[in-house]
């Protein structure tokens, strides 16, 4: 028994990866330094300096290497695609997830763009049908043409009238 698993082959665009990066470093200066910072005298209370030195050093580094690296995987397996009858969205580094949104459903797609996105010539695409006011698909990281040409594109498709 064969089964055939299938793989979208569109990427987001590569600059997505210094956005991620930007959005982590700025984490790591707004929260985890100086959560760290804090931290240390509990730690060195609790323990002594080498051991809170060794414990706040630790952690970050993690904090670090994760705003360095994790970007550049999540890039690598996050794809999308249009078949002929659904949206397909895969992605996750560690826990992979699939979304397949039947392409009669999708009631409307907007485009968003933050200051950085627009830095870096970036749009997100999020796909809502009539489940609810959150987006049912979101596709970060694509360059402007070509959220707006999926937008295009996934608008003229015959949608779902709701009756």
């Amino acid at each position: 028994m064969s089964s055939s698993i299938y793989t979208p082959q569109s990427q987001l665009d590569p600059n997505i990866t210094y956005a991620w990066r930007f959005g982590r470093f700025f984490r790591l200066a707004l929260v985890t330094t100086p959560f760290t910072a804090l931290s240390f005298p509990l730690l060195m209370w609790m323990f002594n300096y080498k051991v809170a030195a060794l414990l706040c050093g630790i952690y970050l580094t993690y904090h670090v290497v994760w705003a360095l690296l994790w970007p550049t995987l999540e890039y690598h397996f996050f794809r999308y695609d249009i078949r002929n009858h659904d949206f397909l969205v895969q992605q996750g580094v560690l826990f992979r997830r699939s979304s397949a949104i039947p392409l009669h459903r999708i009631q409307h797609i907007d485009t968003h763009q933050g200051p950085i996105d627009r830095l870096l010539g970036l749009s997100t695409l999020m796909l809502y049908t009539a489940s609810g006011v959150t987006p049912d698909g979101i596709i970060p990281g694509l360059a402007q043409e070509d959220a707006q040409h999926l937008r295009d594109v996934l608008s003229k498709r015959e949608g779902d009238d709701g009756v």
